[in-house]
């Protein structure tokens, strides 16, 4: 094969046509920045209590103190249990005879006993999150960092599948099918009745979200020649992204039910439809039908990624903000990534933002607990650092590999991530233990993968490769069979 990017330099590279593939391509991947982190909202926990029926005759002094006050792990205070409540039998048998609680009655000695006729919840923020739907709180609290780890099983599963089928099937032909089954499955789990059918959806839709998006993204790197390449892969799709996600809690204020939230986001997944007409099947994928392990380190950072981003919620404050505020932090963080993508060593840009992230994260457990703002502030720097990574993350790997393999290989360092977004929700469930031991795991590992970053390959300056033969001269890779640094390829 002659070189791709010679052969077709007479095309240009900024014309009518390559603008409308940019933008409907860069459009498609708005709906999954809302998918991937529609859980915040979705299955929030709002304030909950033991739930005391209507027809139990108590009298007022008895309904007002039949929660028992407890030392919150966070604050120290006492607030109202939301798991126990005092036992009913016994409270019903005081309020009969006329006794007070706390005056002829010492509440400490009153026996206890969970939930049994359920939870109320505060509908305040929320007429309901999946957590109120089907009660998962209490001892059902482990499901709702599950329900996040199966969304992200669904995307590690379709990191694996869909690089191959895109690879012998085409880049658009799973490009469009994959965003059907995203739009028709976020439709189908509205209806859903219990939560292991959601489950079971959502992780279908993980399935779908994560295949369009890097069958889009192998797709535009392989159309685009090699400056709007750079700007795609970083700044184009990532900016895009992060649109969905800045959209996610403008939509969360104001529908503060969760199946209309995914009515929203079924509808806004239509803003793809046009991709089927509009844009091409990858020309170097074309060719290469006549013609016939090296991982960045994507798991650690995804793990920083999810982390930082499903934590909003935790966050002080108002969790509409800090989730708004999240996604803002994102925008200069793309555009940063293009700046360093196009004139800096990938290596290096990935290191440094990588190391940064991890040490702000660490810097958090200096800051006094009363210094709120600031540790908000060092937490959105960790996140801008890591969202820096992130996007030269996804363009580097797609720059590593042939073409022959390029979508397979992509996937497969989606997949390796994946494994990361899966635990990044247990990562925060160790809040419960210790608000500190998040940060400490996620800062040491995201630091630490920052410095293993620097025994990358260099791709910086070099063409896409064609062929595995190509992919073996990079600059920095050694090759397994002489041991010696090969130089780059030439034009054959």
């Amino acid at each position: 094969m002659t070189d791709y990017e010679a052969a077709t330099a007479f095309l240009g590279e900024w014309g009518p046509f390559q603008q409308q593939v940019f933008f409907l391509l860069c459009l498609s991947t708005v709906p999954n920045g809302f998918t991937a982190l529609a859980i915040v909202f979705l299955a929030d926990t709002p304030s909950h209590r033991c739930l005391i029926p209507e027809h139990v005759n108590l009298t007022a002094a008895w309904r007002n103190s039949s929660i028992p006050l407890e030392v919150d792990n966070h604050s120290g205070a006492l607030v109202p249990s939301k798991c126990s409540r005092y036992k009913l039998n016994d409270m019903r048998s005081f309020s009969e005879t006329g006794l007070l609680p706390g005056v002829d009655v010492n509440l400490s000695n009153v026996p206890r006993e969970g939930c049994l006729d359920g939870w109320e919840y505060d509908r305040s923020v929320y007429i309901a999150t999946i957590v109120s739907e089907w009660d998962l709180v209490c001892d059902n609290r482990w499901k709702n960092p599950l329900t996040s780890s199966v969304f992200f099983c669904g995307v590690l599963t379709g990191s694996f599948i869909s690089g191959q089928l895109s690879d012998r099937y085409g880049r658009k032909t799973v490009l469009v099918v994959t965003i059907a089954v995203q739009i028709l499955f976020t439709f189908f789990e509205i209806f859903s009745q219990s939560w292991a059918v959601f489950c079971a959806l959502y992780f279908v839709v993980g399935v779908g979200q994560i295949s369009n998006y890097v069958a889009a993204f192998v797709l535009g790197a392989e159309i685009f020649g090699p400056s709007v390449r750079t700007i795609f892969s970083t700044a184009g799709v990532s900016l895009f992204f992060g649109a969905g996600y800045m959209l996610l809690p403008l939509f969360a204020f104001f529908i503060r039910d969760w199946r209309m939230l995914l009515l929203a986001l079924t509808l806004l997944g239509f803003l793809c439809v046009p991709v089927w007409w509009y844009v091409p099947e990858s020309p170097r994928w074309l060719l290469m039908l006549f013609m016939t392990n090296n991982y960045p380190h994507r798991n650690t950072l995804t793990i920083a990624y999810f982390v930082l981003s499903l934590n909003t919620g935790n966050l002080h404050g108002d969790a509409y903000f800090n989730c708004f505020l999240s996604a803002v932090v994102e925008m200069p963080a793309y555009t940063l990534s293009w700046v360093l993508f196009r004139w800096c060593s990938r290596r290096l840009s990935l290191s440094l933002s990588l190391f940064m992230g991890g040490l702000f994260l660490l810097l958090m457990l200096l800051i006094p607990a009363n210094l709120i703002s600031l540790a908000i502030t060092l937490e959105m720097a960790g996140k801008f650092a890591v969202t820096t990574a992130f996007a030269i993350v996804y363009a580097y790997s797609a720059e590593l590999y042939p073409t022959v393999l390029r979508n397979t290989a992509v996937g497969a360092c989606s997949m390796a991530s994946r494994i990361g977004s899966i635990i990044a929700p247990y990562f925060i469930y160790l809040r419960s233990y210790s608000i500190s031991l998040p940060y400490i795991l996620v800062g040491s590992l995201t630091a630490l993968s920052g410095l293993l970053s620097l025994l990358l390959p260099e791709s910086y300056g070099m063409p896409l490769p064609e062929t595995i033969a190509h992919m073996q001269r990079f600059p920095g890779h050694y090759c397994m069979f002489n041991q010696k640094e090969t130089k780059p390829p030439r034009r054959v």
